[in-house]
């Protein structure tokens, strides 16, 4: 039984996307893009997973770095790294990036993508959880980038879609909008 690190530092729980698709995805080396302050990060470490955690937050990491020291944590690596450069220096079996694109420069974001597919190893998984602007659901925040309907999907084709949907949802300030949350694994090479 894991011990809810999350509770105990003020963190929200982990996305409850990543929490499904750690019931069939066994611990493996993994990247938590967009980590904050780790809520992802410590649920993955407390499975087992080898995590990775990258947020462009100096402050985010140093307070991530603390807990991990603090509990002698020795399965998470976390750093300091622009997701907008598009540069990953491994592989890994889940790539999880959970409410972050929308942060992201919108002219990166094909390319954020496509580097999380190159650095996703044969038979691992990408999960993306990530809000939308459509014209049924306009985005009611305005952040820097949303997807339009059938976009994620397109982005995945030739991947296994374990679970793929465009459904409304309510961010933790309960703004109502529309998300899409893909969870594919990468097949073949």
């Amino acid at each position: 039984m894991t011990t809810d690190l999350n509770s105990r530092y003020g963190l929200n729980p982990a996305h409850s996307e990543l929490v499904e698709a750690c019931k069939v995805i066994e611990p493996c080396k993994a990247l938590d893009m967009g980590c904050s302050n780790g809520r992802n990060a410590l649920y993955l470490s407390q499975l087992g997973f080898g995590v990775t955690a990258v947020d462009n937050n100096p402050g985010a990491i140093n307070m991530l770095r603390q807990i991990v020291g603090e509990e002698g944590i020795t399965n998470i690596d976390a750093l300091v790294y622009d997701i907008n450069n598009a540069e990953l220096g491994a592989d890994y079996g889940l790539i999880a990036c959970t409410v972050t694109l929308m942060f992201l420069d919108p002219d990166r974001v094909d390319a954020v993508i496509a580097n999380m597919q190159k650095h996703t190893l044969p038979g691992g998984y990408n999960l993306i959880v990530c809000a939308m602007n459509t014209p049924e659901y306009p985005c009611p925040v305005p952040f820097p980038f949303t997807l339009e309907s059938g976009q994620l999907r397109a982005a995945y084709e030739g991947w296994e879609l374990v679970k793929y949907n465009e459904d409304l949802g309510t961010m933790h300030n309960g703004a109502q909008l529309q998300f899409a949350t893909l969870l594919a694994r990468k097949t073949g090479q």
